[in-house]
């Protein structure tokens, strides 16, 4: 019985010695330290979270983030829809009559983005689309914080057209279609 109420009491000065040192050391707010430092572990002192958004969480170089569209670099190819395994990328192009400008790598645009929506609900953060796009225009950043009270805002829509600019570029695609064919009917 002795023995039982001893080993008892020396079980909670353990827990209570651990508790206490726990306590009186988050005090000291701590390091944001790279794993690859010698000792990393041994250097873990103070507080163990990160106080967010004060402090900000290290980004590795090759993470995967949030998708970005540069627009105006687009040659509405479609590949990073076709590449998309959760369908998340949603494409919609109207093509032009004539060449309408070049990207920043030199590649002629023949096509309108009436619709460039990605849903960062549905990917999965695989990069494929990245990976695949012929100009560079999809790219991965390093924005991790998406929080919003409804799924639809996390829908990011990089098109620039109106819906008048859209309706006016698909009549002048079926007037120069239908006049291309009238050509054709003639001798």
């Amino acid at each position: 019985m002795f023995k039982k109420t001893l080993h008892a009491f020396a079980t909670a000065w353990k827990g209570l010695n651990l508790t206490f040192r726990h306590l009186f050391a988050a005090r000291k707010a701590r390091e944001v330290l790279d794993i690859k430092q010698e000792n990393y572990f041994e250097k873990q002192e103070g507080v163990t979270t990160i106080q967010y958004p004060r402090q900000a969480i290290p980004i590795p170089e090759v993470a995967r983030y949030q998708l970005d569209v540069v627009i105006d670099d687009c040659i509405v190819c479609d590949l990073c829809a076709k590449a998309c395994p959760v369908d998340c990328i949603d494409i919609e192009a109207i093509k032009a009559t004539e060449a309408i400008g070049k990207t920043s790598d030199g590649s002629v645009k023949r096509l309108y983005a009436a619709k460039f929506d990605i849903d960062m609900a549905k990917c999965m953060y695989c990069g494929l689309c990245t990976v695949v796009c012929p100009t560079e225009c999809i790219t991965m950043t390093d924005n991790y914080d998406r929080s919003f009270p409804a799924l639809t805002d996390l829908v990011y829509q990089f098109s620039e057209m109106t819906e008048k600019e859209i309706e006016e570029k698909r009549a002048e695609l079926a007037r120069f279609q239908a006049e291309k064919e009238a050509a054709k009917r003639k001798p």
